[in-house]
């Protein structure tokens, strides 16, 4: 697995609400049903006053957008004019619907008008982070918060600037390289016999894949012996981690996380436990390139390194202002440097901004992304999803940092991509690591 593979989505600060359906089996039905839940959750629950109108106005657009791509009329389809009533306007949805079904049902299917008419609505809203969710776009956003599997031997890697060969940044526990003997810093000469010299991540990574069940021949170089290394691996199905630990400079803890997903919080827990059981210092949390993933990931995140006291305060148009506390599961204290860039967005934002008004940490790089609005997902029965920003979040000293960003208490300019998670070419991580060692009490260095 290519440990600098991982993307930022600009995922979001994230609630899923889960919804009891009753509808009938009829597709027309389901596709109708979709249509008045979406209208309903976009009137009701978008964090900005919203009219009917505008809605009504969506779904017609892009009902005629749907039609004119198939060559047909989009003329044909009226306007609608809101009733002021929210029941009398989701009947005039569902007249329209079927109106479009007939007019052009030899070019466009009801479940395709019924789409597009849902994307119009949230694409009225003006907001871009308000979208509509196909079963594939929806199924991707979960693979991307919650983990892809693969099937593959368990080892992170990245290209070993010395060699140009492919080294092992972190094997995935229990998984069929760490239970073989690879270890974490080999370097992997050759897959099957073929050399990797040279190679790319991708073709690399390509190597490693394969079936599950299916046998693979590692051979590696490792520092602590002369001679090369060969180990016999059965590929397996494995779960892509968001969170990677190391320990850099001898006596520091350096957490990457790479989306805040559903395991991430336990996956934190687990890599903290191992960094204190090594004896670092510190801790350095890496959170560059971070699109930001679940609002209760970010909260556990944020309560490892936060004992006490205030995380996040979500602000919505339905509810009071709501204040989520650190749970108290936080790790012992240790100076604490929290790597952030323009990419760092949302659910990242939420733990650098407690971090930072808490105190815990520092804050090193460059301004972030400045994305402070919340979405909940409100999946439909078809296997869709709506995606509506419902909420916007304060940090623990009441700043709203939506389009603003958080600026770092020690501002580093940003380095090569290539470099990043590199403690030789990496100046922010540098910069981060030189703090905490000033931090460290002179009896402990």
């Amino acid at each position: 697995m290519n440990s600098r593979r991982y993307t930022a989505a600009f995922a979001a600060a994230l609630l899923v609400t889960a919804l009891g359906w009753a509808v009938s089996a009829n597709a027309d039905d389901v596709n109708r049903a979709m249509l008045d839940f979406a209208f309903s959750r976009a009137q009701t629950q978008f964090y900005k006053p919203t009219s009917d109108q505008a809605l009504l106005d969506g779904a017609v657009s892009g009902m005629r957008l749907a039609v004119a791509a198939k060559h047909g009329d989009p003329s044909k389809l009226p306007a609608l004019r809101s009733r002021n009533n929210q029941a009398a306007d989701t009947i005039q949805l569902n007249d329209e619907l079927a109106f479009a079904s007939v007019r052009f049902d030899k070019t466009v299917g009801e479940k395709e008008l019924s789409y597009a008419a849902i994307k119009g609505m949230m694409e009225s809203l003006h907001d871009r982070w308000t979208v509509f969710m196909d079963p594939k776009e929806y199924r991707g956003l979960n693979e991307g918060l919650d983990g892809g599997n693969f099937p593959g031997v368990g080892v992170l890697i990245d290209i070993d600037q010395a060699t140009q060969s492919p080294q092992v940044v972190q094997t995935i526990d229990g998984g069929p390289a760490a239970k073989a003997g690879v270890e974490t810093g080999d370097i992997l000469l050759a897959v099957n016999g073929k050399p990797t010299k040279g190679l790319s991540l991708d073709q690399d990574s390509g190597l490693l894949r394969g079936k599950e069940g299916t046998p693979v021949d590692l051979t590696v170089s490792r520092k602590s012996s002369t001679q090369p290394l060969s180990f016999h691996v059965l590929r397996a199905n494995i779960h892509e981690p968001s969170v990677v630990g190391t320990v850099i400079d001898g006596d520091i803890g350096y957490v990457r996380v790479s989306v805040f997903g559903s395991t991430t919080g336990q996956e934190m827990s687990d890599a903290l436990s191992k960094l204190d059981a090594q004896g670092v210092k510190g801790y350095v949390l890496d959170l560059r390139n971070n699109g930001g993933g679940y609002l209760d990931a970010a909260i556990d995140v944020s309560s490892k390194f936060i004992p006490d006291g205030p995380i996040v305060s979500i602000d919505s148009r339905t509810q009071p202002l709501t204040t989520f506390d650190a749970d108290a599961t936080s790790v012992a204290m240790r100076p604490l440097a929290v790597l952030v860039n323009g990419f760092t967005a949302s659910a990242s934002e939420i733990t650098s901004g407690a971090i930072q008004d808490s105190g815990a940490g520092v804050i090193v790089g460059t301004r972030t992304f400045g994305k402070g609005v919340v979405q909940t997902i409100y999946p439909m029965p078809d296997g869709s999803a709506v995606k509506i920003t419902t909420a916007r979040y304060l940090t623990p000293k009441g700043r709203d940092i939506n389009s603003i960003g958080i600026a770092p208490d020690i501002l580093v300019p940003d380095v090569n991509p290539s470099d990043l998670g590199n403690p030789q070419t990496d100046t922010q991580l540098q910069r981060a690591a030189a703090y905490i060692e000033s931090k460290i009490p002179p009896s402990q260095s």
